[in-house]
């Protein structure tokens, strides 16, 4: 057998894995096109209606606001939690177990109490039912998520790396672009696709700091299932479910190769 030949095993698991991720799309898949699905009929009655809903007006505002949020969020979460995986992945410090559970208390504590709790200051400050506000508040849920990841990339980064290109006069901006980052390159997609992936879904921060005005896919979403429209409801879910069904497919090799970043808090 060559080298580079995959077993059947693991092609045969890849395929059920892949069947299983995409099976419930089928349903969304047929009521987005069905006009009328009466008992005892297997099919619906064909209709363009769910398709012509994802060309309307709404429709695709919504859709380029959810997706500048989400690659906003998914942008500063990763920054913020590679600066704090470094210190928590590379660095043994007092208090360092009290920063793991800092980090760690937006995602223990329920989502609606954090953003009641600060709801008041986004409209204090101007940032209440606005897009930068909105994008704001979803860094309370991703960036814990985007550090855990980092910390445990940064925990099998050799730091003597660093300490050669500097030796061999490399500057900081060199030593970051040729060193750190591709070293570090599978754990910042890992933690860019958890942040995008939590953005891209999130409802409830969303709806009590946007006040309705920031309208996303979500909002959306909740708005068709509240008016009992399943067709609508069925082309926005698979149009919300497209986005992470593709990304998961092109990181996958990071997420399962030899060199993915496991969720950990680095060294011990």
């Amino acid at each position: 057998m060559s080298p580079t030949a995959v077993p059947f095993g693991r092609r045969l698991g890849a395929g059920l894995l892949a069947v299983g991720v995409l099976a419930p799309l089928v349903p969304l898949l047929l009521w987005a096109v069905a006009g009328e699905f009466r008992y005892p009929a297997l099919l619906p009655e064909p209709s363009g209606r769910g398709l012509a809903l994802l060309g309307d007006e709404a429709v695709l505002a919504a859709l380029g606001t959810s997706v500048l949020i989400a690659l906003s969020v998914a942008a500063l979460a990763t920054l913020a939690g590679a600066a704090a995986g470094r210190a928590l992945g590379l660095h043994t410090f007092r208090g360092r177990r009290a920063v793991q559970l800092l980090l760690l208390a937006p995602v223990l504590v329920p989502t609606l109490a954090v953003a009641l709790g600060i709801q008041v200051f986004f409209i204090r400050y101007g940032l209440a039912d606005t897009v930068a506000g909105v994008v704001l508040v979803q860094l309370i849920p991703t960036v814990p998520y985007a550090s855990l990841v980092m910390a445990a990339s940064f925990a099998s980064f050799d730091i003597g790396i660093e300490d050669a290109g500097r030796v061999l006069g490399a500057g900081p901006l060199a030593r970051l672009r040729r060193l750190t980052l591709p070293a570090v390159a599978p754990g910042l997609a890992v933690a860019a696709l958890f942040a995008f992936l939590i953005s891209w879904s999130e409802y409830v921060l969303t709806l009590l700091i946007g006040g309705g005005t920031v309208r996303t896919l979500p909002l959306l979403l909740f708005a068709s299932i509240g008016s009992a429209d399943l067709t609508a409801a069925a082309a926005l879910s698979l149009v919300i479910a497209a986005p992470p069904v593709l990304l998961v497919g092109l990181t996958a090799r990071f997420l399962t190769g030899h060199r993915a970043a496991a969720v950990g808090f680095g060294r011990l």
